[in-house]
This record gives C-alpha cells, structure tokens and sequence, in this order.
C-alpha cells in the first residue's frame, strides 16, 4: 500500500490531481479501514477543485481515525475552501485539543481567523505557528500578510525581508511590494515587483501591482503596460482589463479600445466583481449595464465584510422621534478637491441654520484654505483616514447620526467596507458619484428630475429622492478674475475659442469627432483643452490631424490653481462638453465664469448633470438632441459675434436669476428632503421615493 499512496502523492505533487483521485479510490476499496488513502483521496479531490467530494470523502477519513491531525487540517483546508470558515474553525480546535501546539494546526486557524475577519486573532495563532516551528516558511508568510491587514506594513517588511534573505520566494517579494507601497515607498515597491516578473515570469500579480503602483505614482503609461501583461498572463484578471481600458482613455489611446471596452462590458455581464463601478463610468455602457457593475461590485464589498460581522460593534442608538436632525457627511475630498469646492458654501448654509452636522474625512488633511472652511463650518470634524472597516464603522455609528450622506460611493475613499457594516440607520448616496451604487446598503440616491429621470429610476437600486432644484451644489463666493492676455494662455489673437477643460479620460472618440466637426465649420477657431497626463495631448493632437485639421488648432493648459483655472474662461466663447460622461464642477465652474455650456443629455446620470445645470439656467436651448443638431449649435454659434454676446449675457442674467446657485435655498430644499427620510424611518417604514 505504501508504493501506491507514493504514488498517488505524487500525481498530486506533479499537478495531476485527477489521476491521483481515480488511484485513491481504487486504493479506498483494497483498504477500507485505512485512513491514509482516504485522506489522500481527499486532497486530490481538493486539489481537483471537487470541493464538496473533498469534504465528504474527509469528514470519511475523519471518522475511520478521529485523532488524525494532518486529516483534520484538510478538513479545514476543504471547508475554507467552501467559505464555511466557522466549521472550519470548529474542526481545527478540535485538532488543537489533540496536538496544542502542532504548527499546522496553528496555522490552519489563523487563516479560518482571517477568514472570519478577526484579524488580531490571525496574528496571534500565525506568530504561534512559527514560534512552534521556525522552520515553517507558509506560517512566515502568512504571518507577514497578517500584519500587513493589521496595518503594520513595517512588520510585514521585516519579515519578508528575513524570508528573502534566505531564498528568493515569490510570495515574499509580493508582500514586500505591497507592504512598501502602503509606506509609501513607491519606487522601492516597483523593484520589488520587476524582481518578482523575473523570477515569477507567468505570475500575473506581479505586472498587475506593478501596474498599480504606476497609476499611484501617475505613470498611466507605464502602469497601461504593466496591467496588459498581467492580462496576458491571466486573461481572467478582470481587475487588469477594467485598470488597463481606464487608463488607455486617460491617455486617450484609442488603438484596441473598442474591442477591450466590448471584453470588459461582457466580463460586467457574466458577474465580474472586480471592475471598479467608477472607471466604468467611462464606458459607452447603459445605464442598466452600470448598475449591474455596481451590484457585482457591492456584492464582492459584502463578501468581504461579512466575517467582520462579529467583530463590528457599529449598532446605532435609535434617536427620539421627535430629536432634531444630525447628518454626517463622509468623504475623502473634503479639501482642495472639487467636492470640497463644490459643498463648502452648502455646510455654511448649514451651519446658519444651526444644523447638527459631522464632516467625516477619510482622507488625510491638506491643509487648504477649502478644507479650513470646511472644519470651520462643521459641528463636528473626524478624520477616519486609515481606519480599518469595523473600527471606522464603530466611530461612525458613535455619532449616533440619523443620516449618513455618503458623497463618494465608489469614486474613492475605503469607506463602503464601513458602511457595509450599517453604522447609521438611513445612508444615502449624494453628488459625487454619478450613478447607482448598486449597493445594499445605500437606502437613498438624492438627484433633481432632469439628471435622473421618473423612467431611469428601475436602473437605480436606491429609492431616489428628489430635490425641486439642482442636485449639485457650488460656491457662489468664488472669484473669476481677469486672466493673463491671450498670448500668454497660448491662444492667438483672435478667433473663436472653444473649451473644454474635462479630464482626458471623458474624452471619447465620439466626443473629439464632434470637436472636429466644429474646428471645420469655423475657421481660424480653437480647442482649448486641460493638458493630460503622458502622451495623451500628443495623442489627441493626433486624432485631431487625421481628422484633416491642423493639430496646431488645439491648445493645452496646464492644470492651475482653482482661481487662474477659473479666471481663464473670460476668454472662452463656448464650452463644448463630453458625450459619455459630461462635465460636472467643471461645468459649474464654466456658468459661474460666463461661458455658456453645450451639451447632450445621455441615458445615464453621467451623461446628464450639464444637461441639468442648463436646465436650472434657463438655458436648455443648449442641450442639444444629438450630435447633429451640437455641431450645428456649435458652428452657429461660432460663426455669428451677435450669437455669441447675446449668448453670454443671458447667462449672466440667468445666473443671477435663477436659484442654480442658491445655496440657502439649496439648504433648505435638502433639509426638507432629509427630514423626510427620517420621519418615514423613526415612523419604522422602509425606504421609499420621495417626490
């Protein structure tokens, strides 16, 4: 028997696992008492992938020698991999009852820990693993990633180091990329990911961290090729494909797009959960296909929050039926960030109502006149910048908010894990986010019936509150001064100047081609748009003269402080705004400077908030029904000096008219609304619209 259970380890050890499990069974019948085939015909099941025929062929062995402590840790081993950690738990500390301080046993609980999300735990039962056997090289390692999740990336570091200096393991150099990015050592981090390409070539997790520590480092080019050779090697890497399509539209290189933009709508389709819902945005999707994005997403957020149930204490108090409003508000732009200059002057509306509000930052202070406005403005600040889920969901929940507004979703910030976890009783998805969240947890979405209409509503998981206004907010205290000469923005003397000061990523193929359309039917005029990253204006210089235009026709500016960026519209005759995802504080900064915006209103939320703003103007000749009738809008405008004077003085008389810009009413009206929300919850009704 024993050349045959040789045997059968070995299929199992040459990547044969199938075989291994045909041999063991046969082995099973010749010997029906003996627990070794048995437990070997267990793990090549599992390493079959035949999860369910591992355990019960395990939960056999088990039976015919209960005190078996390797069958007992393939037991685990099986029951992890069925994501039932807490049997698995139940079945190692039955193994710990029989060897206390067998290191595979150790070890085997410090991952069913992690599993359930209790992450000092793991610690604790990986370090006595390797205390118990220095030796162990998986129980190191696994003791480096635990520190890494307990945020200690400097202990993770020690450790992998000493594991590298005695052999160069792949694991360990993938730990020390990481551990050195989280310490910010990006450069550092990079070397460690090429040394792990070359001696771990078919990896696709190397180029995959390389490519995200490229991006972190605003590399875009380098992390592009980084993220297509992890999609090489792992054409299933569907975090690489949705990481590679964003940031080829950054760099506006459109060469294969279409055909990647196709593969990653269809990865969303089959139930991806790892193409993050923000840079989906970008693509020609529906608005359906966006909210089936964001579920996917959502859905892996509660995979993951689901073993820290237990560890979370985020209850919330239930307040009095009759308590005044208190709100918090959670975001990591509350600084110079084009969320905190949009909602600084809103807070201040609110704070001359004397309103409970908390400002929750979770990213780290810049210091900004902005964000000073924004503690000031406040009745309490928090900074949650770095906290793990569960402990930022207990602080949440502290608060004792009746609502949360969560003003980033999915564009930034590490804070849904915490909401996940339900730290207020009503949470609400506002502003910066243009979209569904997709999201469980998330009982509002607050938007205006221009931006999301009564018939997108079913592609929307949150009950939609409407605002009788705008839903996006602004500072009316912001300055547009006089800009340099025209010669020194890099524009001539004359001629019409077209802007559009979007990010490289909004602009599309299908939005330059009507920017190309216009630059022909108006000669001498311009493109005046924000210098992008790498090869991006190179490349857009190029799409400009394959359209026959010269490329010299475009100029770029570079990115300004807020005020010299604002001041530079004095000199723009018309915004030309992007198809798929339109202009947001960037078209509020165009209609508070002057320059009226053209647009056409999309299917998405997206592709509808310019559309909105013009709306709440008084300006909706300026949402054009398609393409045709924005070229001719645009060519119309561009040809005729009396359009373009008359255009921009019933802007003026439309800013100063219409409530767009009215942050006390834009108080009150959200005030309103959100008292809403609350009544029905401490009425104990669920979520419902609110008209």
């Amino acid at each position: 028997m024993n050349e045959q259970l040789d045997h059968i380890a070995a299929l199992i050890g040459q990547g044969r696992p199938d075989l291994a499990a045909e041999l063991a069974a046969k082995v099973r019948v010749l010997y029906p008492t003996a627990v070794e085939p048995a437990r070997l015909h267990g793990v090549a099941l599992l390493s079959a992938g035949r999860v369910d025929e591992a355990i019960s062929v395990l939960q056999a062995a088990q039976a015919i020698d209960p005190a078996s402590i390797e069958t007992l840790c393939n037991l685990g081993s099986a029951l992890l991999a069925r994501n039932d950690a807490r049997a698995a738990l139940t079945v190692l500390h039955s193994a710990q009852l029989i060897a206390a301080g067998h290191p595979a046993v150790l070890n085997g609980i410090g991952t069913a820990r992690r599993a359930l999300g209790d992450a000092q735990g793991s610690r604790d039962a990986y370090l006595a693993a390797t205390r118990a056997a220095p030796g162990f090289l998986g129980a190191w390692l696994n003791l480096a990633a635990a520190e890494l999740a307990l945020a200690q990336p400097g202990e993770c570091e020690r450790i992998v180091r000493m594991i590298l200096q005695q052999t160069a393991h792949a694991e360990a150099l993938l730990l020390l990329a990481q551990a050195l990015a989280a310490q910010g050592r990006l450069e550092e981090a990079a070397v460690a990911c090429s040394e792990g390409e070359r001696i771990a070539p078919h990896d696709a997790r190397f180029p995959y961290q390389l490519g995200m520590i490229a991006d972190e480092q605003k590399r875009p080019g380098t992390a592009a090729a980084a993220h297509a050779r992890a999609l090489a090697l792992d054409p299933s890497l569907d975090a690489a494909l949705a990481q590679l399509v964003f940031l080829k539209r950054q760099l506006c290189d459109w060469t294969g797009l279409d055909a990647l933009s196709d593969r990653l709508r269809d990865a969303v389709a089959n139930g991806a959960a790892e193409v993050t819902p923000f840079g989906f945005l970008a693509e020609p999707a529906s608005a359906d296909e966006q909210l089936h994005c964001a579920r996917n997403f959502a859905e892996g957020t509660v995979r993951r929050v689901d073993p820290m149930r237990d560890k979370a204490r985020s209850l919330f108090p239930q307040r009095q039926a009759a308590a005044p409003l208190r709100i918090g508000f959670a975001s990591n732009g509350f600084g110079k960030h084009p969320t905190g200059l949009l909602t600084v002057a809103f807070f201040e509306a609110l704070q001359r109502r004397g309103v409970d509000f908390h400002l929750l930052a979770t990213a780290a202070a810049d210091g900004s006149t902005i964000q000073q406005r924004l503690r000031a403005s406040a009745r309490q600040w928090h900074e949650l910048d770095g906290m793990p889920a569960p402990a930022m969901a207990a602080h949440i929940a502290e608060c004792a908010l009746d609502v949360l507004v969560d003003l980033r979703v999915w564009g930034g910030g590490n804070i849904s894990e915490a909401l996940a976890l339900r730290p207020a009783p009503l949470q609400v998805n506002w502003l910066a986010y243009p979209g569904t969240s997709g999201a469980g947890w998330i009982d509002y979405l607050i938007a205006d019936r221009h931006v999301l209409t009564a018939g997108m509503r079913r592609h929307f998981s949150e009950c939609v509150a409407w605002l009788p206004r705008c839903f996006q907010p602004s500072d009316p205290g912001r300055i547009v001064a006089e800009p340099p000469p025209r010669r020194a923005c890099g524009l001539p003397e004359s001629g019409v100047v077209y802007v559009c000061f979007n990010n490289s990523y909004k602009l599309d193929p299908r939005s330059v081609q009507r920017m190309s359309a216009i630059l022909k039917a108006v000669p001498g005029s311009v493109l005046w748009l924000l210098s992008g990253p790498e090869s991006s204006d190179a490349n857009l210089r190029a799409s400009i003269a394959q359209a026959g235009i010269d490329p010299g026709r475009i100029v770029f500016m570079p990115k300004l402080p807020h005020a010299d960026y604002l001041s530079r519209y004095r000199h723009a005759d018309l915004f030309l705004d992007t198809a798929h995802y339109n202009a947001h504080t960037t078209a509020s900064d165009a209609l508070w400077a002057g320059c009226p915006l053209l647009t056409t209103p999309g299917e998405t939320f997206a592709a509808r908030v310019a559309a909105s703003l013009n709306h709440h103007l008084g300006m909706d000749a300026l949402n054009a029904a398609d393409d045709n009738a924005y070229i001719g809008i645009a060519t119309r405008i561009g040809n005729d000096p009396a359009a373009r004077a008359a255009l921009r003085a019933q802007l003026e008389q439309s800013r100063q008219a219409s409530g767009l810009f009215d942050m006390e009413g834009l108080a009150d009206d959200f005030l309103s609304l959100v008292q809403r929300m609350v009544d029905r919850q401490r009425a104990g009704l669920a979520p419902a619209p609110i008209e």
